[in-house]
C-alpha cells in the first residue's frame, strides 16, 4: 500500500485538466488546501468550492463495481473502509459548516468527461464567456483515460 500515490494521481490530473479547459482557476498546493478540513484535492477560492477526487475502492463508491472488498483479512479491511467513509462524511460536514461547497468526483465518473463537465458547469458558478470546449476529445489526458488510466505510477514531473 505504500506504493499507492496519495497526490497527483491520474484521476486528479484528469479532473484538473478538465476544470482548466472549462475556464476554472484553482489551487492544488496552496495554503487553503492544507488548512481546510480533509485537505481537498482542488480548491476554487473564488467560488468557495472544494473538489475531492475519490478513488472508488478506497472511498467505497456506492454501487460501483470497483468498490470491491478483498476476500482475505476482512477484519482489517472492513473497519478501514468504514473509517474512510466516516472521515469523508465528517470532512464534508465541516467544510459545509465553513460555507464551502463540496463536490466529489469519483474515479469511475472520469470515464465520461462530458458528463463530469456538464455536472461541474451546473454545480459551479462560472463566467458566461466560457463554453464547453469542442476539443475535449483531443486532449492528451483524455486519450490516457480511454486506455483506462494505464499504470498507477507517478509521473516524474509531478513528484514534489
Amino acid at each position: 500500500m505504500s506504493r499507492v500515490p496519495s497526490k497527483h494521481t491520474k484521476p486528479e490530473r484528469l479532473a484538473r485538466s478538465l476544470l482548466h479547459s472549462l475556464g476554472y482557476r484553482f489551487t492544488v498546493n496552496g495554503p487553503k488546501n492544507k488548512c481546510l478540513p480533509g485537505r481537498p484535492d482542488i480548491v476554487l477560492p473564488k467560488h468557495r468550492a472544494v473538489i475531492f477526487v475519490h478513488g472508488c475502492f478506497w472511498h467505497r463508491h456506492p454501487g460501483c463495481k470497483t468498490a470491491t472488498t478483498p476476500k482475505t483479512n476482512q477484519s482489517y479491511w472492513q473497519p478501514k473502509f468504514a473509517r474512510n467513509v466516516e472521515r469523508d462524511s465528517r470532512n464534508a460536514e465541516d467544510l459545509e459548516s465553513l460555507d464551502w461547497q463540496v463536490i466529489v468526483i469519483w474515479e469511475c465518473e472520469l470515464k465520461n468527461l462530458e458528463a463530469v463537465a456538464a455536472r461541474l458547469i451546473t454545480e459551479l458558478p462560472r463566467a458566461s464567456r466560457y463554453e464547453l470546449p469542442d476539443e475535449l476529445e483531443d486532449t492528451a489526458l483524455v486519450s490516457e483515460n480511454r486506455k483506462r488510466y494505464g499504470s498507477l505510477e507517478r509521473d516524474p514531473e509531478c513528484i514534489p
